[in-house]
């Protein structure tokens, strides 16, 4: 296991509010590192719905959530934030210098003086598809996000789904793999149209197959797979050799360890003050529709007033010996130099 990354604050969760704190943060010269199970930025907004249109976000009329988060990824550009995608946060402890230890499910280790959960409604947690047997498996030979194309060149490798998870990978992966199958239940799929279309092209070419079928077992040892049961729609079944099987079924939402934290939940959400945002924990914030207080709003324009008092609070916490001085960016030539605009 690699050493500790150290950084100034940790957040957990990059969807809008959790970007959005990225920029806060930064003018604040702030460092952020970012986790997310997911494999992308955005949460809710790109996950669930990228092309659905948003209304009420100031100053852009009409904005679709991929749009949003593709503009609050170029507004956090010259903060130079990391990011630990395809990553759940698993644990969280106290060091003895005061600052926080945050682990995720692939070993990451970040410390930092701040941690901010920014997880919107909670964790996205992938859909296990109903295989029996399926657990020994995951993590091994059967993953439910890429983490590391790199594990997945000259494998023979399996792809369950219809939406646009399934199909990126799909084409992402088919240059690398050994072979590639994707399986659907129906020949009709919840995807973008044109990556669709590359599939189709991809068959057609031979290059990857299509089935309109399901997993119905998996067989191997050890966790790995050697093969595993297709049934199609006529009911027919049989043996598709497979070094990897990625089932995209889509997500639910839970709180996830973050349960676990320690923290003061109401109905599995964060009680904060409304003038830091901070938990009864000290140095643990919360922003977004992960917490609650007397007149909380759930909406993305409330989680931004939320991520710039946190990171007024923050600053205090990371940089005791240091005096805050209010700036407007606007008319201050110090954080027009940061963001490049000069």
């Amino acid at each position: 296991m690699s050493e500790p990354v150290e950084t100034d604050v940790v957040i957990v969760g990059a969807g809008p509010i959790g970007l959005f704190a990225v920029f806060e943060l930064g003018l604040l010269d702030l460092k952020a590192h970012l986790v997310d199970i997911l494999d992308r930025p955005g949460g809710q907004c790109t996950e669930l719905y990228p092309e659905k249109p948003i209304y009420d976000i100031p100053g852009l009329p009409i904005v679709t959530g991929q749009q949003l988060v593709d503009r609050l990824m170029d507004q956090i550009r010259p903060f130079g934030a990391a990011f630990h995608f395809g990553e759940m946060a698993s644990g969280l402890t106290r060091q003895d210098d005061g600052r926080w230890k945050l682990k995720t499910d692939a070993g990451t280790e970040i410390v930092a003086h701040v941690v901010v959960i920014a997880a919107g409604a909670g964790s996205f947690v992938p859909k296990r598809p109903p295989v029996p047997g399926i657990e020994p498996y995951e993590g091994k030979s059967v993953h439910y996000s890429v983490r590391k194309m790199e594990a997945f060149r000259g494998k023979d490798v399996l792809i369950a789904g219809g939406g646009d998870s399934a199909l990126d990978w799909t084409l992402n992966l088919a240059p690398i793999a050994k072979s590639l199958t994707l399986v659907h239940h129906r020949d009709g799929f919840r995807a973008a149209q044109h990556s669709v279309n590359q599939m189709r092209e991809l068959v057609a070419e031979k290059k990857i197959q299509f089935h309109v079928a399901s997993v119905k077992a998996l067989h191997g040892e050890g966790g790995h797979l050697k093969s595993v049961t297709l049934q199609g729609h006529d009911k027919r079944e049989w043996q598709h050799p497979v070094d990897h099987f990625l089932p995209f079924f889509g997500l639910t939402i839970k709180l996830g360890p973050i349960a676990e934290f320690g923290l003061n939940l109401h109905e599995n959400l964060i009680q904060v003050d409304t003038a830091r945002f901070e938990s009864e924990t000290p140095g643990i914030f919360g922003i977004g529709d992960i917490i609650t207080y007397p007149g909380k709003l759930k909406l993305i324009l409330s989680g931004f007033h939320e991520a710039a008092l946190m990171a007024q609070a923050a600053f205090h916490i990371c940089r005791p010996n240091e005096k805050l001085r209010f700036q407007y960016t606007t008319s201050s030539s110090n954080l027009q130099k940061k963001l490049g605009v000069s």
